[in-house]
């Protein structure tokens, strides 16, 4: 199957041959007859499975088909996603896919200052994307009006129901015209995101390219069960001694994000952190420095990690459990992509046990044991109330020492014009 055979025209394939892309990924073959049919969609996919080429191929055929000025203010086509980075991520897919195009795009988030992205909106752009609050300020001044969005779509609507954008997407679901093609994307399939879907979908195509809720088959899942006042020294030891090329460490906290990765460029191995607390500025620059090799370890939060779209990451480690389950589904998917294979290794306190267990039912599998080092008994057998999470102590699992100074106090400018192809 080639993406010639899904009628997909030929300045898209061109695009798509010069990124090196000849083949469509399952959830490509599956979805993009059905979207350029004009059919609403939910869709059910994994990070790296390439469902944002799924949706962008079908909606930039469609402009181009009926290709007409972009109007100030009014989009043919919103995308919303729940963090900047994804924002981002997914409008620079716009503009790869859309290279050989003629066509205006932008992306809108908040972090930075709105003068800038106003003046692209009033030049007109044919393909928005956003985060949903900075997208409602610009509704609320007059700078962006619905009334003319055509294709309608949310990325990554779990994180959005688990981040509290329901009432926010609410508003900016009804500002929409009653006509409007709608295609929602998420990871998993909660019964809040299937009652959300169900309100705003009309008569759906599901696409679900892998079972619900399941992990990447190629990547090996494995826990440390560990104290928590012994997380970093065994950190520590795994990443000295494996061979990590590129790892990515979630952190349930932004403070411990910044501590973790402190601590790490005191020990001589580069890595920097990004969370909702660092400016748009430092974020990028880590994400830079993280994709071309310069940082050897990225730290994140939940929130902040969405949109890392890395291709080659050979680790995900969670030092901290995630309290809801379905987020280590979305964690471990960053490593394992496009069929390369990956590791999960998570650190296990007697506080997690419950989670742990937690995860083993929602993906219908066992995690393997490690035996190591500072392997916790305690946290293994952990049951009750010892095994349940308590209020997160800011400095109980970080070794005491100097705080060093912030890493990237700045970075490159924020490149985001309107962008003319």
């Amino acid at each position: 199957m080639s993406f010639g055979n899904l009628n997909i025209i030929d300045p898209l394939c061109r695009a798509l041959s010069k990124e090196g892309y000849t083949e469509p990924t399952p959830i490509q073959n599956l979805a993009i007859p059905h979207l350029l049919d004009g059919k609403d969609m939910m869709g059910i996919a994994q990070t790296g499975t390439g469902k944002t080429a799924a949706f962008v191929l079908p909606i930039l055929q469609k402009i181009a088909e009926d290709h007409r000025a972009a109007l100030p203010g009014v989009p043919r086509v919103l995308v919303l996603a729940p963090t900047r980075e994804l924002a981002a991520q997914i409008d620079q897919s716009f503009a790869t896919y859309g290279q050989f195009l003629r066509f205006r795009h932008t992306v809108v988030f908040g972090g930075v200052r709105q003068g800038p992205q106003v003046k692209m909106l009033s030049r007109g752009v044919d393909v928005l994307v956003a985060t949903p609050g900075r997208l409602l300020d610009l509704m609320s001044q007059g700078y962006i009006m619905l009334k003319g969005v055509e294709f309608f779509v949310l990325d990554e609507i779990d994180r959005m129901l688990d981040m509290g954008f329901i009432k926010d997407m609410r508003k900016i679901v009804s500002a929409l015209p009653q006509k409007h093609q709608s295609l929602f994307f998420s990871a998993t399939m909660s019964r809040e995101t299937g009652e959300f879907a169900e309100r705003l979908l009309t008569d759906p195509v599901r696409i679900e390219v892998t079972p619900q809720a399941s992990t990447l088959e190629c990547i090996k899942q494995s826990v440390f069960f560990v104290d928590q006042n012994n997380k970093y020294p065994l950190l520590q030891k795994l990443i000295r001694e494996e061979d990590m090329e590129r790892v990515l460490i979630f952190s349930r906290t932004k403070h411990r994000a910044d501590k973790i990765a402190e601590t790490l460029n005191k020990n001589k191995i580069n890595a920097d952190a990004i969370h909702g607390n660092k400016s748009q500025n430092q974020r990028t620059k880590a994400m830079y420095d993280f994709k071309s090799g310069r940082l050897r370890v990225l730290v994140a939060t939940d929130i902040a990690a969405r949109g890392i779209d890395v291709d080659d990451i050979s680790h995900v480690i969670n030092y901290d459990l995630p309290n809801e389950p379905e987020s280590y589904v979305h964690r471990i998917g960053r490593t394992g992509r496009a069929g390369a294979d990956g590791k999960a290794y998570s650190f296990c306190a007697a506080d997690e046990r419950n989670i742990l267990r937690s995860i083993e039912r929602l993906t219908r599998m066992k995690v393997g044991v490690v035996e190591h080092q500072y392997h916790s008994e305690t946290a293994k057998m952990a049951v009750g109330a010892a095994a349940e999470p308590t209020t997160p102590n800011r400095s109980r699992s970080m070794p005491r020492g100097p705080r060093l100074e912030s890493m990237h106090k700045s970075g490159p400018r924020k490149p985001y014009p309107v962008r003319r192809h």
